[in-house]
């Protein structure tokens, strides 16, 4: 029954939207805050030195400065994050003969794109703004609201004493490349070397990187200018949930860098992108793009040990196509699990040229893991998720990856490390990561601690629409599997009617998988969340498991099933926990394994399986619980937005652990796992295990 009275609890009020926020600090962002956003913060944060290094002065920490891609390791790199001038600006007023018009304040897509494009350096900026940190956020040391009729302007200088060998850097534009990489802008730019421009970018969610070899010379200072346009929740693009004017379960909006910018020198002939996928009988899929035309490059994967050293697979493969994708055997016997997060080291190396000289590879040390996801029925037939052959019950927190001082850029590698590990010592052995792809650090992280990851794509479209992806479906769950994805109507009821967004969408979601399916932590793909933004979930469930059918897809998390992908997937925040039939016609990839689970019944004669009763889906709880406790002096706000309230934390402790108890009672009647909502207060949203600022775990004290 539904608790009508948790759900107006629940309500976002008006009043609570519009108190202010208490600035809240975590202890990573203290000390940058502390070092870096003094009153003398503004000099140059960076001197170059004789033996090519960038060092800072006055002993700061450095920010964000480990390798921002752990998957692809080169032996020099050049980390760009610290102070950078900043402008923000009005959108400029086009002139008759211009590409692009301002038709209202809100750019459309491709009018972003040429307006970045056409813009105009400024000829003086506004002030300094610390990078990688969004200009919204505490820690940039700006704090403003970015609007839809603003655009942001980023310049720094580089020194190529800085870049690495003297030598190497010579050779830039000849023999070698200098690529300038960027994990992550928000969300259309265009970039400027030295006032040329060198590329655009559109989206606000996947790295990019922009050859700039053409654009320097090894012997002089070069400037990098960003141009950045972000509409916010004014436009469709994908934005999961930032909205200008927060309130409830929608967080401050950010905008520009947001993400680690680095360089680095590459030969002539690189590789782009490496995918390692290892599986639990041997087998390594390799996937890389190769950068620069050499009909005779090969590609050399050597796979060690790191317990012994011993090499468990060394192969060449013809990379002079620019693309590779084969698999290979290997002598790998340790399989990769949450208990044991065994990784093998890999060493690629891209050969060219007649000499095996060094000046003729490009090397890259890597990591990969052996292990298999799947969902199957156990030995009494219920479909479960399994890991390396064994069913394995999911115990999963939702993670939307926000901070009180950096919004969605952590402050620190260790305060990414913190999460994970606080969430493993909680009792929970996955992380859903809410509506956001995360820095690469973070996937390598999991990888190495043993968590688990069901990753969302992230969300988008027009303006949310309460009543259809939210208040109906709460009310009325007969709704949640009678409600079509695929009609112009239905488009608009979604926020899903914008053609462009939904192109979108799909590239950015196909990238997103392409991108961190080497990451062995990843054992499920998660589409649409609640109806946001929703459409064709089954053509894009069809299209995801084409792209990689070694790991399980909720196409629908909460409401709407589409009858396709690999869980039966339900929000329940307001009900009793219970596990809810999984009623008619299957579609798409799922559909053909019923058949053939059906075939393989009747040849061994046997009469209904309770697989065929439960269905061939695992059926998930993918959130609930949400539970909320204001913790004072700990909170941005003063009145607690959440599912329920209680008089002290030892009472809303006994809730948790009582809503948490009721879901694993379930495991036994078929329930495959669960995500409790959530890892961290976020802003008004008090229903963390952690503090928003990191501080306390209210869960285990």
């Amino acid at each position: 029954m539904l608790d009508v009275k948790r759900v107006l609890k629940a309500a976002p009020t008006k009043m609570r939207s519009q108190e202010p926020l208490q600035q809240l600090w975590t202890s990573w962002g203290e000390q940058i805050a502390s070092e870096w956003l003094s009153s003398n913060a503004a000099h140059k944060a960076f001197c170059p030195t004789k033996d090519g290094e960038r060092k800072l002065k006055n002993g700061r920490t450095p920010i964000l400065n480990e390798h921002p891609r752990p998957t692809m390791v080169r032996s020099d790199h050049t980390m760009l994050n610290g102070f950078w001038d900043y402008a923000i600006v009005s959108i400029p007023e086009s002139d008759n003969g211009s590409k692009w018009r301002k038709s209202t304040t809100v750019l459309t897509r491709d009018e972003a794109v040429q307006a970045v494009k056409e813009a105009v350096i400024p000829e003086t900026f506004d002030g300094k703004i610390l990078v990688p940190f969004s200009p919204e956020s505490a820690l940039s040391g700006v704090h403003q609201t970015i609007y839809p009729d603003n655009m942001i302007w980023y310049r720094t200088i580089v020194h190529p004493v800085t870049l690495g060998g003297e030598e190497a850097v010579r050779q830039i534009g000849d023999a070698n490349r200098l690529i300038l990489h960027f994990e992550a802008v928000d969300y259309v730019c265009a970039c400027f070397i030295n006032g040329q421009f060198a590329g655009v970018h559109v989206g606000g969610y996947l790295p990019f990187d922009v050859d700039i070899s053409a654009f320097v010379d090894p012997d002089d200072d070069f400037e990098i200018a960003l141009c950045v346009y972000d509409p916010n929740d004014s436009g469709t693009q994908m934005r999961g949930k930032q909205k200008i004017e927060r309130e409830g379960i929608w967080y401050t909006a950010q905008s520009g860098i947001w993400q680690s910018v680095w360089m680095e020198i590459v030969p002539e002939a690189y590789m782009q992108t490496l995918t390692l996928k290892g599986a639990a009988d041997g087998r390594l899929f390799i996937r890389a793009e190769i950068g620069g035309d050499k009909p005779n490059a090969k590609l050399r994967i050597v796979v060690t040990d790191p317990a012994d050293g011993a090499i468990v697979a060394d192969e060449r493969f013809a990379a002079g196509m620019r693309k590779v994708r084969t698999e290979i055997a290997t002598r790998a016997e340790h399989l990769w699990s949450p208990e044991d997060p065994y990784l093998y080291d890999v060493t690629a190396t891209l050969e060219f040229g007649a000499a095996k000289s060094q000046e003729k590879q490009d090397i890259v040390r890597s990591y990969c893991a052996f292990r298999t996801v799947e969902i199957k029925p156990d030995l009494k037939g219920v479909a479960r998720f399994h890991l390396n052959g064994k069913p394995l019950f999911l115990k999963g927190v939702l993670d939307q990856g926000y901070w009180p001082d950096g919004l969605m850029t952590a402050p620190s590698d260790k305060a990414l490390i913190h999460d994970i590990i606080a969430m493993k010592e909680s009792g929970f052995n996955m992380l859903r990561k809410h509506i956001k792809i995360e820095t690469a650090r973070w996937y390598y992280h999991c990888d190495r601690l043993g968590m688990l990851v069901w990753q969302d794509a992230v969300s988008g479209g027009g303006e949310y629409n309460a009543w259809t992806t939210n208040r109906k479906p709460t009310l009325v769950r007969a709704t949640w599997n009678k409600y079509r994805d695929d009609t112009a109507k239905h488009f608009a009821a979604l926020g899903a009617d914008d053609s462009t967004y939904r192109r979108d969408w799909s590239r950015t979601c196909d990238a997103m998988v392409h991108m961190l399916a080497g990451h062995p932590s990843i054992v499920a793909w998660v589409l649409f969340n609640e109806g946001w933004g929703q459409f064709n979930a089954c053509d894009a469930a069809e299209r995801i498991h084409a792209l990689d059918p070694t790991r399980p897809i909720d196409a629908t998390s909460g409401w709407y099933d589409q009858r396709c992908g690999d869980f039966h997937s339900v929000h329940n925040y307001f009900r009793p926990l219970e596990i809810y039939p999984d009623k008619g016609p299957l579609r798409g990839y799922v559909a053909e394994y019923e058949k053939k689970h059906k075939r393989r019944c009747r040849a061994a004669h046997y009469a209904v399986l309770p697989v065929m009763q439960h269905g061939v889906r695992a059926f998930m709880i993918s959130e609930f619980g949400g539970l909320a406790q204001l913790v004072a002096d700990h909170a941005a706000v003063s009145r607690a937005y959440g599912y329920g309230e209680y008089d002290s934390i030892e009472d809303w402790r006994a809730a948790v652990r009582s809503v948490l108890a009721s879901a694993e009672s379930l495991e036994s009647r078929g329930l495959a796992g669960y995500v409790y909502t959530q890892v961290s207060d976020v802003e008004e949203e008090l229903n963390g295990l952690l503090t928003y600022d990191r501080r306390l775990n209210k869960f285990v004290q």
